[in-house]
Order: C-alpha cells, then sequence, then structure tokens
C-alpha cells in the first residue's frame, strides 16, 4: 500500500536524514532524496519546497528523536546519585553513536548557511541538557538557580571531556549501535559515576 500524507512525509524524512548523513548537505540532492525514497521529485516538493527547507525539518525530527531517547534525570531511579549516573550514561552514550556525531559535524560545517538550525541543534543537544540537569539538581537538593547551573555545568564538563571532541574529531571509533529504549548493558558507567560523586561531594550531599 502506498505511502500517503503524514506517513509518506515522515517516510521521506527518515530517508533525507540518511542522506544527508551520508552525503553531506552540499551532494546530497532532491533527486537522490526522491530516489532513495522511492518517490517522485514532484511529491519530494510537494512535503518540501527546497533542499535548505527539507535539512531543516531533519534538524526538527532529530532534535525530538534525542530529548525523547534522554527523558528527565528522575525517570532513570528514585535514588538521586543513580539517576544522575543513569541520565547521564544515556546523554553521552547518544552523543557517542555515529548518527549523532554525523549530525553535530554536519551541522557544524553548515553553521554558516544555516545559523538557526546550527543554534536549535545546539539546544537541544547541550543547552536542554544543561536544563534538565541543572532542574533536577535544584529540585533534588534545594539549590539556587545559580549553584543548580554551576553543579551541572561541571558535570557535563566532567563527562563530555575528552571523549567528546575526540570523538568528533574522528580520534576514536564511533559507536555503530546502541540501546534504542534504554541504557545499553554494557556501556561504560564508571566515569560517570567518579563525575557524578565528585560533583555531589562539592555539594556536600550525602
Amino acid at each position: 500500500m502506498a505511502r500517503r500524507g503524514v506517513q509518506l512525509r515522515e517516510h521521506i524524512l527518515w530517508t533525507a536524514k540518511d542522506v544527508f548523513l551520508e552525503l553531506g548537505f552540499e551532494r546530497t540532492s532532491m533527486d537522490k532524496v526522491a530516489g532513495r525514497a522511492a518517490t517522485s521529485k514532484r511529491t519530494l516538493y510537494a512535503h518540501f519546497e527546497s533542499k535548505e527547507k527539507l535539512f531543516l525539518a531533519v534538524i526538527e525530527l532529530v532534535r525530538g528523536l534525542f530529548l525523547g531517547r534522554l527523558q528527565e534525570p528522575g525517570a532513570y531511579s528514585d535514588r538521586p546519585g543513580d539517576a544522575l549516573v543513569m541520565f547521564c550514561g544515556r546523554y553521552l552514550e547518544t552523543l557517542l553513536y555515529e548518527s549523532s556525531i554525523l549530525m553535530i559535524r554536519m551541522s557544524l560545517a553548515e553553521t554558516a548557511r544555516f545559523p538557526e538550525g546550527a543554534a536549535r541543534y545546539f539546544d537541544v543537544v547541550f543547552a536542554q541538557v544543561h536544563e534538565r540537569l541543572s532542574a533536577y539538581l535544584r529540585t533534588t537538593f534545594d539549590l539556587t538557580a545559580e549553584a543548580g547551573d554551576d553543579a551541572a555545568q561541571r558535570l557535563l564538563g566532567e563527562i563530555l571531556h575528552p571523549r567528546l571532541p575526540r570523538a568528533l574529531f574522528g580520534l576514536d571509533p564511533l559507536a555503530k549501535t546502541f540501546g534504542r529504549e534504554t541504557l545499553s548493558p554494557d556501556f561504560d558507567l564508571v566515569p560517570i559515576r567518579n563525575a557524578v560523586a565528585r560533583v555531589l561531594d562539592s555539594l556536600n550531599v550525602p
């Protein structure tokens, strides 16, 4: 049965995401996307009037996927220390997944052309994660807004460095798979546990 309406639009978006990540923005054409999606170029343009609009729509798709997979820290455990470890672990695992790294690289490469798209991708990958951590720390440990922001910033700095820069610059192999619904059982949480413990100790949290 042929796809129509919303179903077809979503199919095009998922296909376009794969093509953009494989070829980059410059080398991706609407012909290529239409061919991969097994639809006509006319149909493609009926849903997305330009390659630029399609690219921005893909960014919105990825934003929703990222936040949906991450959830809030409190969703992981009733114990604050464990909740922070699992949240940060899920965050880092998702970031180090090959598609995420390729999306960050492409977003950086196209910042001049799509400043709004780059800003929105930064917002979901870094700013909203920081806000979720900060809000959880504030409410859980009765911190001021400034103290919560500072603790979240220090925790993110510890878990992201050096693994994220090393992945971005191709110094470490990229993860080809990751847990779609939950944190993979073999993901190394030891550095994250240590980082969480240091931040909680600095807050004098038992």
